[in-house]
């Protein structure tokens, strides 16, 4: 039995100690704003964060928004900020981020919440379809313990499937994620170059497939315009919708009221 299912655990207790934040990655192709910014919030708050990937392997991180190598003259628009580079390169260094466990050696009992970052590139497909990780949040959901999922993390958690009701544990919540209009917007700017490097599924938009499995489509929260990053000076630009345990963001210019409102969930679970 876990420390924090214990029954000699109480509320007080648990929050003597540090509280854990799991991360699941995909090997390669995760967005470094969703990612790094988090770690680094909450790291600098005394939460311990770790990682899990497909292998245990150290994950990296979509090379096209580190470098912006590509997006042509869209490159300081799209590419993530200096504040997410330096984060990133802070976050490579760090022992949980460079052993991280597979993914079939994370149990929900042995964290206090669950990250979901999002990530483009075709290569969190494999993030995204993941059985393992879709039970993972599933059982997050059951547990009641927080769950914050932003951008295409929001897939992952509307893949996720209660077994007691058979639906999307999202089917019940408020949501938000990335928007059609921003996707389709990104893959039209670059497409002519890019291809289709900015839709992961061609097929369908993440806000179509969230909305699919919502209750009622009134469920979807679009929010303001997304035109600005939001920074520790302007968090009104972020926009996150909270329901009971769980936490929904758009883009990386959400990332950090996305990230604080995180913190505050886990240091207060009450609803």
């Amino acid at each position: 039995m876990s420390l924090l299912n214990s029954p000699r655990v109480n509320n007080s207790e648990r929050y003597l100690r540090a509280c854990k934040v799991l991360v699941p990655l995909p090997a390669y192709g995760f967005d470094p704003s969703e990612t790094a910014i988090p770690w680094k919030l909450l790291t600098d708050q005394g939460f311990e964060v770790s990682f899990s990937t497909p292998r245990g392997s150290m994950a990296a991180a979509d090379t096209l928004m580190l470098s912006g190598k590509g997006l042509g003259v869209w490159k300081p628009v799209l590419r993530a900020r200096q504040d997410a580079l330096a984060a990133y390169a802070q976050m490579q260094i760090c022992p949980e981020f460079r052993q991280p466990w597979k993914y079939e050696e994370v149990e929900e009992a042995d964290y206090d919440a669950l990250l979901l970052p999002g990530g483009h590139d075709k290569g969190v497909r494999e993030y995204l379809e993941s059985s393992l990780l879709q039970q993972l949040t599933a059982n997050f959901f059951r547990a009641g313990k927080p769950v914050a999922a932003i951008c295409h993390g929001v897939v992952l958690a509307a893949r996720s499937i209660d077994p007691i009701t058979g639906n999307s544990v999202l089917r019940g919540y408020k949501t938000t994620a990335l928007l059609r209009s921003q996707e389709l917007l990104a893959y039209q700017m670059t497409r002519w170059w890019l291809k289709d490097y900015y839709l992961t599924y061609p097929e369908v938009t993440v806000e179509d497939e969230v909305t699919a499995v919502l209750a009622d489509a009134v469920q979807f929260h679009r929010g303001p315009n997304p035109l600005l990053r939001d920074d520790h000076r302007h968090l009104d630009r972020g926009f996150t919708v909270r329901d009971r345990n769980y936490l929904s963001a758009r883009w990386p210019g959400d990332v950090y009221s996305f990230s604080l409102e995180l913190a505050a969930m886990i240091s207060s679970p009450e609803v």
